[in-house]
């Protein structure tokens, strides 16, 4: 059996981080398929963004999730901040079959305020062994704290 070297081990364990975070996006992107045409559809507040800014965004915050995840686990972080981190994918990952499969405005609103609290749970977590695996999550936070003001601006308008 060969062994990985030392050097490569780490950088290698950047890759579960990567499918984690990689299966949260597939399954709100399965379930946004007529994402375009719902968000179109819907009463917006103004400061609603372009359809076309989400995926461009959702890209890089991904790419910092899982990047985050991967330094926490490197810094030697402990078991309670890895189940938070899982916890905030397993939320993100509802919210677009909530919202756009489901139509189920006001049941997602309360799953992205949750995701607002375990994602600022995740960073404080974080930030005790690696405060770039926690900065990492910043603007995650700051996204999602948008993107609750704006499930609740659709609620009332809808």
């Amino acid at each position: 059996m060969t062994t990985i070297p030392g050097r490569l081990r780490e950088p290698l364990a950047l890759v579960p981080f990567l499918i984690a975070v990689a299966v949260a996006a597939v399954v709100g992107g399965l379930a946004a398929a007529d994402a375009r045409t719902v968000y179109s559809g819907l009463e917006l507040p103004p400061f609603a963004p372009p359809a076309w800014l989400f995926g461009p965004v959702w890209t890089v915050l991904y790419l910092g999730i899982a990047v985050s995840g991967w330094l926490y686990w490197k810094s030697r972080g402990d078991r309670a901040g890895l189940l938070w981190y899982a916890a905030q994918l397993v939320l993100n990952a509802a919210w677009t079959p909530l919202f756009f499969a489901a139509g189920a405005y006001t049941v997602a609103l309360v799953d992205i305020a949750l995701l607002d609290v375990a994602i600022a749970v995740t960073a404080l977590y974080f930030r005790r062994t690696s405060r770039v695996s926690a900065a990492l999550l910043l603007p995650y936070l700051a996204w999602t704290l948008y993107a609750t003001a704006l499930n609740a601006a659709i609620v009332v308008l809808n």
